[in-house]
């Protein structure tokens, strides 16, 4: 039986919506601490996370080594702006140029901005170094890519995410999913370049084949055009590798990344290849706080940390075992599981009828998770979280099914 909320959430509930723009569709819980891949309500009741934050807390929750380096590094240096040199956004940089086949970075405040800044420096590379009139920016239908103006024409999704923000900015156009002619057709003189992401996760958990991706790339050299990577949900070991777009030998022009760079601090970054950050000159793009001395010092010690203690091998198998069982209950109940699908710890279980309730009683027995489109449980957990947890899903997800007949 459903615990009645609560006079400290219901207080808490109260104020929120007195206070705040109500733009979020809130579960019902009001977090109070966290700790690994524990979450702790304002009664103290102990959940499993299997969100980390939307791939944030890729180490987890107050993970004693970050706390130690920020609280070092704030007592040394918090914000000077990017008026100055800074040693830790430098060191920062180097480490993660170290990690792929690009050469200089842009430091940002979140995803968004990331790949705001991929779609001016497309723009503006076109025409300041190809002295070419390309502006057009493709992605696919499905995608998510953040919500500024510009994320958010580049996001091939519609419903309320759009609604009522036109008109939108031109210069965008969007592809079916997977379809290669469709992609082929759309790409032309005016296209600047192509953004995809290796595995849609606000799409509902869905890795690009194989093949479409390297023939988009191949597709891109040919017309001259950027071929640039969203990996701001799958980067930082979450599918396996380093980032997703690793496990096709890939070199893309532009990368873009954030949530779990500074592991829940607000950073994000563009990192591009030397002749596309040509693109960029003094004064034509920047921001005010990104790659602060803490968040870089932060964002150091996470790359650190996921090199040291091999966090993709840890999230290739540990995302192998969850699929295998989760497979397993969809043979056993292919009325109830339509697909499972994904890469290393980025999991969608998609089920046959709307999920809703089952979401809610997942909840309800301590395992937090995301349902995307109505019907997908979306998996995100932290990289350290244990095979125990993982396998206690799934028996409580198959018991549940089994219970609903």
């Amino acid at each position: 039986m459903t615990k009645a909320p609560s006079q400290a959430y219901n207080s808490l509930v109260s104020r929120d919506r007195k206070v705040l723009c109500q733009t979020y569709g809130r579960y019902p819980l009001a977090i109070e601490r966290a700790v690994g891949s524990r979450l702790f309500d304002l009664d103290g009741r102990e959940y499993v996370d299997l969100l980390a934050g939307i791939a944030v807390a890729n180490l987890g929750h107050s993970h004693p080594e970050l706390l130690e380096v920020m609280s070092s590094q704030a007592q040394n240096l918090i914000h000077i702006s990017n008026l100055f040199y800074q040693p830790r956004q430098v060191e920062l940089a180097e480490k993660l140029i170290a990690t792929c086949a690009c050469d200089r970075v842009f430091f940002c405040n979140s995803g968004a901005e990331a790949n705001e800044a991929a779609i001016k420096l497309a723009r503006r590379y076109m025409r300041s170094v190809r002295y070419k009139d390309a502006f057009e920016i493709i992605t696919l239908t499905g995608s998510f890519h953040g919500r500024t103006l510009a994320t958010l024409t580049a996001t091939g999704q519609g419903g309320r995410i759009k609604d009522g923000f036109d008109p939108l900015p031109e210069g965008f156009v969007t592809v079916p999913f997977g379809d290669i002619n469709a992609m082929r057709a759309a790409v032309g003189p005016k296209t600047a370049a192509v953004l995809i992401e290796m595995v849609q996760g606000e799409g509902g958990v869905l890795p690009l084949p194989e093949d479409y991706v390297l023939q988009v790339r191949d597709l891109c050299h040919e017309a001259n055009c950027l071929f640039m990577v969203d990996e701001i949900q799958t980067g930082l070991c979450r599918t396996g590798r380093f980032w997703a777009h690793q496990h096709f030998g890939l070199e893309p022009d532009v990368i873009t990344t954030a949530k779990g760079l500074a592991n829940g601090l607000p950073m994000g970054a563009m990192l591009v290849k030397e002749h596309v950050a040509r693109g960029f000159a003094p004064g034509s793009h920047a921001t005010t706080f990104g790659g602060g001395g803490v968040l870089s010092a932060v964002a150091s010690k996470v790359v650190d940390i996921m090199l040291r203690d091999d966090l993709a091998g840890r999230a290739r198998d540990l995302g192998n075992l969850a699929l295998v069982a989760f497979r397993k209950i969809q043979t056993a109940m292919p009325d109830k599981i339509k697909t499972v699908r994904g890469l290393g710890l980025m999991i969608g279980i998609e089920l046959a009828g709307p999920g809703e309730a089952v979401h809610a009683e997942l909840r309800e027995r301590g395992f937090i998770c995301n349902l995307a489109h109505g019907r997908v449980l979306r998996l995100l957990p932290p990289l350290v979280i244990s095979a125990d947890d993982l396998l206690a899903f799934a028996a409580a997800l198959e018991d549940i099914l089994k219970q609903n007949g």
